[in-house]
């Protein structure tokens, strides 16, 4: 197993660490509902237990997005195992995908909501850094398959 197959797991471990340690931090510090003005009008850290999914859509489903999360990180686990080594950029996306999953289904499993602190004033919604991940690595995703549909067609059009 080379460095790049690992990508997946050490992007998987790295972002639910940094997840588990950043909602830590909150939950120590903050009560909920708490706002600590960073970036006044701009950034806030605001601590908020989020029953639903992104934007607090489907409240109290909880069971939804217990077996969505599960499903999305044995999809990852089951993926990495067929990506070309090479594609690095596919490995990394899926392990900020499946660690950005990972750490909200823990805080589904052990609190029964998600953790969220990132407040941009211009969004008038609240998210955390698993989410952030998780949208980064389909971003990432989206990228990699527009280079690989790329690449197959300059070799056709040769």
């Amino acid at each position: 197993m080379g460095c790049r197959s690992l990508l997946v797991w050490l992007a998987i471990i790295g972002v639910w660490g940094i997840d588990r340690w950043l909602k830590i931090l909150v939950q120590t510090n903050f009560i909920p509902g708490e706002t600590l003005k960073v970036i006044p009008e701009i950034f806030h850290l605001t601590y908020v237990l989020n029953p639903g999914a992104a934007f607090g859509l489907m409240a109290g489903r909880t069971w939804i997005f217990v077996v969505t999360a599960v499903l999305v990180v044995f999809g990852v686990i089951y993926g990495q195992f067929r990506i070309p080594r090479k594609e690095w950029i596919t490995r990394l996306a899926l392990g900020m995908i499946g660690g950005g999953a990972l750490g909200n289904l823990y805080d589904r499993l052990v609190i029964g909501r998600v953790v969220d602190y990132l407040d941009f004033q211009i969004w008038p919604y609240v998210f955390n850094f698993a989410d952030s991940m998780i949208v980064i690595g389909v971003g990432l995703l989206i990228l990699a398959l527009l280079r690989e549909e790329k690449a197959k067609n300059e070799v056709a059009d040769d």
